[in-house]
């Protein structure tokens, strides 16, 4: 073993983890690239280093230090990645910043230390250094950092404050010396995710709200897709500077072009690529050479046409993330921003739609154009619009980042194809959605398109997804219809408190349809009938009878279902409804006859271009119902308590990952554990495993559960009463990861059988809270160790106890993915 200050001995290893590489986006949105150093980063190290003002030398080596030296720069550039590790950031080819620890002899601990160039500094790279060095010495053993910091470098000993640690300190002669665990805590979880999202919420920022945008391919030919970008952003008014890109036009659409991007005069903020894709690689070099900050890719020929365009694709993001610069695409629509400052329509949507407080985001091209087509004809506005294509880099994931405090945002609706990141979508969702509703409709519902883990019906997979998404409140619907009716209700109604729903109108054919659908979506007819003003019925009844219903204590929502006489307009009995929701608080959907959407007369006019909070969505009777129920359950999802994630006692995480690693060391692609293994592992969280029940006399009840991870829907919990409930019924029920207490509980109680448990005729009810426990447990195990692919047990319930019996674990390689896994951008490409 090395100490600190010797240098490493001949023939040390220069291998890493290829896992400890990785994009990461930093505080300003932009990207850098992290990844240990190695002997041929000697130049690197010195430019960073002649870079570096004295005074940041000066803080980081405690003197002057004008020049390394032959034997410094050999020891700071070969390091054995065990227990000398040194992590870098690059941006392109250049070195801007590095971390290093240095294990001290035979101990846990080890001394930590950060040099980051001045014109760097304030991007928060200091902390993402700290973060992946943690992570790299937690695998070897380290369970300390140690820093010694010059009393005057506030900044430095800031960095392991905001970043989590509760260091202790000491003082002596101007040095102040730190020491702080570094294992993984809810509080640093916490402050991970809150600096993650920052940083990513501001990358998404710097793509809708350019100054200047470069459109590469720009055509004066109307069949071409350059023309129909640059003509769209022209016409929508877009506040700031236009580049056309044209390698032969001297002017396109009226504007000078330019044959190369790195011939435009000025600062290019974003680009649009509209080149083929043979020509994008050259192109995406070129914007990294001119500083481009973000990148739409609207050619195709990437992922979607199989193996050789996802590397190609690949190859791509890497080099557009090494220079800090984000891409929307491969294969993309485009993105729209309606905030009146920016006007910007990058998209190949003739017009843009109205601004609005929904923002939208679809993985298809395709889809994306039918989306914003159906949103113009009903009137509906949207914050901003994001189609991701081929997702080689931002992400749905991405966007919930951008929308959860974007002020313009208050509804997002998503059209998802597949996860990128299921693990992290569930963490996003969870927390977004209790401030913020998120409608999504997803694809391969019932076609079995969704990949799953081998062995998985598709069954499963669909009903894993559904557990998805209502553990994390989640608004799912099934159609692009529906979608729409969701998000318009949400955008411009209050959430109703209950089920219970008047219905007020001036036909008692479509009042009875109100009341038969209302019925079946699970809510409640407040009152004993529809209220019926009849079909004579003047304005002054019609606002009178809502009234009514809406200072009702015993309603929680209204239905308002109005049937045009002959020879008399709507717009009295529409504006009638629309005065009330001034002073209203419970929800109202109409059913105008006629009328889809947001028509004008049931808008509240606030003299801006956002219809206000309080205008009157209007459906068919069966559509409103419908969207009602989705609010009313979304509503009840959000007032119902969070749950806890407790601190577990006897567990031993630690032991866990090394038990694991161990035997993933010696079968690199996964294995079986046997019986003696699964034991050890379970025991890491004080999971009481026994031998089979072979007592006559033992009154308890079998269940079965199971927990699997799968990269495309993510890792959940599967439970139910074993026998007759699951073999002929398929009683099961399901929740993502991870597992609250509250999960839990509601888990064992959501399976018909239920009543087997909680003592079913002259049975004695079983532990349930011991079966709670067992549940919230082996969760953790899993949620912690992501190499746990499969974990499935027969759970026997006692009356006064809980045991598993017969577990059975199947481990493979954890993604990068994987929640514990330091900060990372998401590499989520692939071929869908």
């Amino acid at each position: 073993m090395s100490a600190a200050g010797e240098l490493p001995e001949s023939g040390s290893s220069y291998d890493y983890p290829l896992e400890w590489e990785a994009d990461v986006v930093a505080a300003d949105g932009g990207t850098v690239h992290i990844r240990p150093i190695t002997p041929a980063d000697a130049d690197g190290l010195l430019g960073l280093h002649a870079r570096s003002s004295e005074r940041t030398r000066y803080l980081r080596f405690f003197g002057p230090y004008p020049r390394v030296s032959d034997r410094d720069l050999f020891r700071f550039t070969n390091v054995d990645h065990h227990d000398r590790v040194a992590m870098i950031a690059l941006l392109g080819e250049e070195l801007i910043a590095v971390g290093r620890y240095e294990r001290l002899v035979d101990r846990d601990e080890a001394e930590v230390a950060f040099l980051v160039e001045d014109a760097h500094q304030g991007r928060g790279l200091g902390s993402v250094l700290l973060e992946h060095l943690a992570a790299a010495a937690q695998e070897r053993g380290v369970r300390r950092f140690v820093a010694e910091v010059l009393a005057e470098n506030r900044r430095m000993i800031s960095i392991f404050r905001t970043a989590g640690y509760q260091p202790s300190r000491s003082y002596d002669e101007g040095v102040v010396h730190l020491v702080f665990d570094i294992a993984p805590t809810e509080t640093l979880r916490a402050v991970r995710y809150e600096r993650e999202q920052r940083a990513e919420s501001r990358s998404i920022l710097r793509l809708l709200t350019p100054r200047s945008v470069a459109v590469i391919g720009a055509s004066n030919d109307p069949a071409k897709i350059g023309h129909a970008v640059l003509a769209n952003l022209l016409a929508g008014g877009f506040r700031g500077t236009v580049y056309p890109v044209n390698t032969q036009a001297d002017t396109v659409q009226g504007l000078p072009a330019y044959p190369n991007v790195l011939d435009v005069p000025d600062d290019v903020d974003l680009a649009v690529l509209t080149v083929p894709a043979e020509a994008v690689p050259q192109v995406v070099v070129h914007c990294r050479a001119r500083g481009v900050r973000g990148i739409v890719v609207m050619s195709g020929g990437f992922a979607e046409r199989g193996e050789e365009g996802l590397l190609a694709q690949r190859r791509l993001v890497t080099t557009a993330r090494g220079s800090g610069m984000r891409i929307v695409g491969p294969n993309c629509f485009g993105i729209i921003s309606t905030d009146p400052e920016f006007r910007l329509n990058a998209s190949l949507a003739p017009a843009a739609p109205s601004a609005g407080r929904i923002g939208f985001f679809s993985q298809s091209g395709a889809l994306g154009a039918t989306l914003l087509e159906r949103a113009r004809s009903l009137g509906i506005g949207l914050s901003s619009f994001v189609s991701a294509g081929n997702r080689a880099d931002v992400s749905g994931n991405d966007l919930l980042q951008f929308w959860a405090t974007d002020p313009a945002t208050e509804v997002i609706a998503l059209h998802l194809e597949s996860f990128g990141n299921p693990r992290k979508f569930a963490r996003l969702a969870r927390r977004v959605a209790r401030t913020k509703p998120v409608v999504v409709v997803k694809s391969g519902r019932h076609t079995g398109t969704t990949p799953n883990l081998e062995g998985t019906s598709s069954a499963l997979a669909e009903s894993s997804v559904q557990a998805l998404f209502a553990s994390t409140g989640i608004v799912r619907v099934d159609t692009v219809a529906q979608l729409f009716d969701v998000v318009t209700l949400l955008a411009h109604q209050p959430l109703p408190r209950g089920p219970r729903v008047a219905v007020v109108g001036n036909s008692t054919a479509v009042g009875l349809l109100a009341v038969d659908s209302l019925l079946g979506n699970g809510l409640k007819l407040a009152g004993s009938a529809p209220v019926d003003i009849g079909a004579d019925g003047t304005p002054e009844q019609f606002a009178a009878a809502t009234r009514t219903a809406l200072t009702d204590p015993e309603v929680d929502a209204l239905i308002a279902v109005f049937v045009t006489p002959v020879s008399r307009s709507d717009s009295s009995y529409a504006r009638a409804l629309v005065d009330l929701t001034r002073s209203a608080d419970k929800p109202i959907v109409a059913t105008f006859l006629g009328r889809d959407g947001l028509p004008a007369s049931l808008v509240r006019d606030g003299g801006d271009e956002v219809a206000l909070r309080g205008s009157v969505p209007s459906f068919p009777v069966d559509r409103a119902v419908a969207a009602l129920a989705q609010t009313v359950r979304y509503s009840h999802w959000r007032s119902r308590p969070v749950g806890d994630f407790p601190e577990l006692r006897d567990t031993d995480s630690e032991r866990a990952r090394t038990l694991v690693g161990s035997v993933l060391a010696a079968a690199p692609g996964g294995r079986e554990l046997s019986g003696p293994e699964t034991e050890e592992l379970l025991a890491c969280y004080a999971v009481p495993v026994s031998a089979a029940d072979t007592d006559p006399e033992s009154d308890s009840v079998a269940t079965t559960v199971e927990i699997s991870d799968d990269p495309s829907f993510g890792a959940v919990v599967c439970f139910g009463v074993s026998g007759v409930p699951i073999e002929l019924f398929a009683d099961r029920a399901y929740r993502a990861l991870p597992l609250s207490d509250l999960d839990a509980a509601e888990l064992i109680r959501s399976v018909a059988a239920w009543p087997l448990l909680d003592g079913y005729g002259s049975a004695v009810p079983v532990d349930a809270a011991a079966i709670e426990d067992v549940l919230v447990r082996a969760a953790r195990l899993c949620d912690d160790v992501p190499e746990v692919a499969r974990l499935q047990f027969t759970l026997r319930a006692h009356p006064h106890r809980a045991e598993v019996e017969g577990p059975q674990v199947h481990l493979r390689p954890a993604s990068a993915r994987a929640e514990e896994a330091p900060r990372r951008a998401d590499r989520s490409a692939r071929v869908d």
